[in-house]
């Protein structure tokens, strides 16, 4: 089964910069160090030739995975998403029930995630949980020890209307 990967046009190109990047760029200049350190001799006792092929090989791990990405991105027009819900791009005011304590987070999609301004994957358990919640309800969402509810105050899309 595929597993689409929610994204917008921005984030999208985001991700296509950063592969354009790692693939002509980063890897031939680790190619280019495998070559000089493979022309210093022996190769059992050579450890700078096998810190570069270490090197090429988490990067083209990173390759691999940004290529599996983009082939399974579903880019979300902003314009059919329902405004009255809790979706993809919006960002929800939500009250923890327990410590009665507010938090803000925006829904985003792969490559515009950013944890530290509140910016979520909405693939993420507290996204999914959230998803389909309008004002007023409450979303119970899993957590390693139990669970947390949430009750979601607001919701904005002024972050797919930038």
């Amino acid at each position: 089964m595929v597993e689409y990967v929610p994204m917008t046009k921005k984030g999208f190109n985001k991700k296509k910069a950063e592969l354009d990047r790692l693939d002509n760029v980063e890897m031939p200049l680790i190619a280019e160090k495998i070559a000089a350190a493979r022309a210093e001799g022996d190769l059992k006792e050579n450890a700078e030739y096998h810190a570069q092929r270490e090197a090429q090989g988490l990067l083209q791990a990173k390759i691999n995975h940004l290529k599996s990405e983009l082939s399974r991105a579903q880019i979300i027009d902003p314009a059919t998403l329902p405004r009255d819900q809790v979706c993809f791009g919006a960002t929800i005011t939500v009250r923890d029930v327990d410590m009665d304590e507010e938090e803000v987070y925006t829904l985003v999609g792969s490559g515009e995630e950013d944890y530290d301004t509140g910016k979520i994957l909405v693939t993420s358990p507290l996204g999914q949980g959230l998803l389909g919640k309008k004002i007023g309800e409450t979303a119970e969402i899993p957590a390693p020890k139990g669970s947390y509810e949430l009750e979601v105050l607001k919701i904005d899309f002024s972050f797919l209307d930038d």
